[in-house]
């Protein structure tokens, strides 16, 4: 009975890989075989070189898939190993090549298990934990698929960094999911054999939504020279239910009292609930990450910090939630000093974490629901406010009904599909801010 169960213990970790100590140094998670070899990797190479990829099953009718690890860069320019999903048209291209759609997925969590593409068959339609018919216990899959597969578009989704290349994900730091998302698209082009095309354009969701603004207002990065496909031509970009803190912040904070109180109402108005609190903390777990002047004990007890740590480092979001829910029920907060330190640290890092305030490279269309109480719509006009007075073209539509943010998806789906047919195909485009103006 030993050697049997020995023998069951051998074959499941040979199928799935070995565990892999991510960057906690209590905390283990468990990842496939592609993931695991993938940690030990080096990013080296150009942006959007793809260094490692595996074909894999998809149930999308005329479609071949692969997972695939590339190269990319956080919003300090320091090089990344990003994974994730990328499914293409079978046969051969056209001459004119083929336009790629990178999409950008909503919040999955922060440990190394928490990229969409390790799931058992990813590459589908999406998948929503919260909806019924969700069978998953997070959202995986690309929204529309078929369709984009249907009219030759390749589709390319990243995981982000930190969610299986290895790294400490940056959650919440646009810049960094921005880079990821166009570096995507170049690791799409890097696949000589694929046909890809310049023409691209990058859609998402939630924390997704909040890289493809970023990605907009990133022309420097966009036109980089010396990448692995280079002079990508983004041609349009589409945010549902996009959160962008920064766009609530008129400048970048340089008063500590401000900071003070700045800091105080976000933790105020992102913990009325354990939902809320759990995506924030992810958010304060996070910035370190990216900015080396913060803390987590800036913010939190020392008890509190290491319990986040633990959490974050080793689950995914609504795991996450319930080991919050079950260890501190209604004390949530007592993880979190009466009065938080280097305030003005902590301000100017989540202002610069947000959307730079730049003209978008082309037009941007958002979606929104009217009870999305997950992210608040006015970051969202916000935002395009501020576009709009710098010269963009950003069109924000409320979608019918009263759509929460988890419905936002499905229900916008039929509307922003023919936006981008239209954008491919060249068409005119009615200028979003001209009420505005």
């Amino acid at each position: 009975m030993k050697l049997y169960c020995k023998t069951i213990l051998i074959f499941f970790l040979s199928f799935w890989g070995s565990f892999v100590l991510s960057q906690s140094a209590d905390t283990t998670v468990y990842l496939p075989a592609f993931y695991e070899s993938t940690m030990k990797m080096n990013a080296v190479g150009k942006l959007g070189q793809v260094i490692k990829k595996e074909s894999i099953a998809t149930s999308i009718k005329g479609a071949q898939a692969w997972r695939i690890a590339y190269i990319s860069s956080d919003q300090a320019g320091r090089k990344t190993i990003s994974t994730g999903l990328l499914v293409a048209p079978l046969g051969k291209a056209p001459k004119a090549g083929r336009p790629v759609v990178a999409w950008s997925h909503g919040t999955t969590g922060t440990a190394q298990n928490c990229g969409p593409s390790q799931l058992s068959n990813p590459a589908q339609s999406l998948n929503e934990y919260f909806l019924i018919g969700g069978n998953s216990g997070t959202d995986y899959g690309l929204p529309a698929v078929q369709k984009l597969i249907q009219n030759g578009y390749i589709v390319v989704a990243t995981d982000y960094q930190g969610q299986g290349g290895g790294g400490r994900h940056q959650y919440m730091i646009s810049g960094t999911q921005a880079h990821d998302a166009i570096n995507s698209i170049r690791a799409a082009g890097n696949i000589k054999e694929l046909g890809a095309n310049k023409k691209a354009l990058i859609y998402g969701w939630s924390q997704g939504a909040g890289s493809v603004l970023a990605a907009a207002s990133s022309p420097d990065y966009i036109s980089q020279k010396g990448t692995a496909f280079d002079g990508i031509d983004l041609l349009g970009f589409v945010a549902m239910a996009p959160p962008d803190v920064a766009a609530t912040i008129a400048t970048r904070p340089n008063d500590p009292v401000a900071a003070d109180k700045f800091i105080a109402g976000l933790l105020q108005s992102f913990s009325a609930n354990v939902m809320d609190f759990a995506h924030a903390s992810m958010t304060f777990w996070a910035i370190p990450n990216g900015f080396s002047n913060t803390k987590l004990d800036d913010l939190f007890t020392v008890d509190g910090a290491k319990a986040v740590n633990e959490i974050y480092t080793g689950k995914c979001i609504h795991t996450a939630v319930d080991t919050l829910n079950y260890n501190f029920g209604e004390s949530y907060k007592s993880l979190l000093k009466p009065q938080a330190q280097n305030t003005l640290a902590w301000a100017q890092a989540i202002y610069d974490s947000g959307v730079p305030k730049v003209k978008p490279v082309a037009p941007v269309i958002i979606y929104w629901g009217t009870k999305d109480t997950a992210v608040p719509p006015v970051m969202g006009e916000l935002y395009r406010q501020q576009m709009c007075q710098l010269g963009a073209n950003v069109t924000r539509i409320q979608l019918a009904g009263e759509q929460t943010h988890y419905t936002t998806p499905p229900v916008a789906e039929p509307l922003y599909v023919p936006w981008i047919e239209d954008r491919f195909a060249g068409k005119p485009i009615q200028n979003g801010c001209i009420e505005i103006n």
